[in-house]
């Protein structure tokens, strides 16, 4: 779960803000039934939750309308879409851009529901009509009760562009590494040394798992360097089964030198490849901050439960890379998340903490398969990274790119 106040749900075109976190699921419990008209009128209600719902029109023309009587406390704005497009709207600070809230996919004639917690200060409904320039309505004054919840200033695709950027070029400095890597492995299998071609194998492995955020860009790549045996109806047979996982099944299998110089050799020219062209490559600078949460939500989902494990017993070490390339997206994003996000001093500790518990397993260079661990090292395991995995949701959420015109 988010742990920022700009948490987002998806599923029904919804982000929460004010420091309340809901899951998929809770929405309708912001629409209950029996509400009582508030004393004040003014297209307020209380509903048998206990929180004030007002009624706010979302339109080029009327955007903010409807919010007359401004009270600070948890509330919930009904926000009604009286135009013909589609529109996101987000409550903000007039003065500093800072959003506390915001509602997408919001279709015509429809009503979606956001819940915060405002104190004193300014604030404006912000409409952004698909298509069209935004609006921002009235803005509203609350002088009285405490602070609001928490709000972070957008960040814009504009914003995203350096990071990524820098990103790209600390990429091109991998797979320069990765190409001598992958060479060594095919070097070893060609004169028929396996024993050396197992040693060659992981270095090269997570040489390549550390570039973790830049897979998206990698295209099909991707597949032929590092694909497993999912979906493919011959399972380990399969003649589309390649790459790094194609080698290390091979080489943990009794399978000789001369069967996996094939597969050797399309992994180092795949990888030459890749190399090559990352230079005429452009990473899509919104997905950044997805990546950040994404890489080590595949570790639990992969690694940590021994799918991609194809007899060299490395998982472990592949969720150490993991860590060092989630450290990559979030060393080019620092600048964008000091001023937006107050837990950012807590991923970095948990990143060292998670990355000392995992060095710890390594004994004389070599680490323990997943299956020698007992049940309480494995739970503590999947706990850090499950603690990680949520604190990172923050990240990409305060980093998708929004529109701010």
């Amino acid at each position: 779960m988010p742990r920022t106040g700009l948490g987002k749900l998806r599923s029904p075109g919804v982000r929460w803000g004010g420091g309340v976190i809901l899951a998929g699921g809770l929405l309708a419990a912001l629409v209950l039934p029996g509400g009582t008209e508030d004393a004040a009128g003014q297209g307020q209600t209380v509903a048998s939750d206990g929180l004030r719902h007002t009624t706010v029109e979302v339109s080029p023309g009327g955007c903010g309308r409807g919010w007359g009587n401004p009270r600070p406390g948890t509330q919930v704005f009904d926000l009604h879409n009286t135009s013909a497009a589609a529109a996101e709207v987000y409550l903000k600070s007039p003065r500093s851009g800072a959003v506390y809230g915001e509602v997408e996919g919001i279709g015509p004639g429809t009503t979606r529901h956001l819940r915060v917690r405002l104190g004193r200060g300014s604030y404006a409904f912000m409409c952004l009509p698909d298509d069209a320039d935004a609006v921002t309505g009235p803005t509203v004054r609350i002088d009285g009760g405490g602070r609001a919840g928490p709000a972070a200033a957008p960040v814009t695709e504009h914003d995203l562009i350096p990071p990524a950027l820098d990103y790209q070029k600390w990429v091109a400095g991998g797979l320069d590494d990765l190409v001598g890597r992958t060479g060594t492995l095919r070097a070893a299998l060609a004169r028929g040394d396996l024993a050396a071609a197992r040693d060659a194998w992981l270095p090269a492995h997570l040489a390549y798992e550390r570039l973790g955020a830049a897979y998206g860009a990698f295209g099909d790549a991707d597949q032929q360097i590092n694909g497993t045996t999912a979906g493919l109806p011959g399972g380990e047979r399969d003649p589309d089964f390649t790459g790094f996982h194609r080698i290390e099944y091979g080489l943990w299998h009794g399978q000789s030198a001369g069967s996996l110089r094939p597969p050797a050799a399309a992994l180092d020219d795949a990888v030459r490849k890749l190399r090559d062209d990352w230079a005429q490559t452009r990473m899509e600078p919104a997905d950044l901050g997805l990546r950040a949460h994404e890489i080590l939500e595949n570790t639990l989902q992969s690694e940590l439960t021994g799918r991609t494990d194809y007899g060299s017993g490395s998982t472990l070490a592949t969720a150490r890379a993991h860590l060092d390339g989630t450290r990559a997206v979030l060393t080019r994003l620092r600048p964008l998340l000091v001023p937006r996000y107050p837990g950012l001093p807590q991923v970095e500790s948990e990143l060292r903490r998670t990355q000392r518990l995992l060095d710890g397993f390594r004994k004389d260079g070599r680490w323990p398969a997943l299956s020698d661990l007992d049940r309480n090292r494995r739970e503590r395991i999947d706990a850090v990274f499950g603690d990680l995995v949520e604190r990172l949701a923050s990240v990409a959420t305060l980093c998708d790119a929004r529109r701010t015109v």
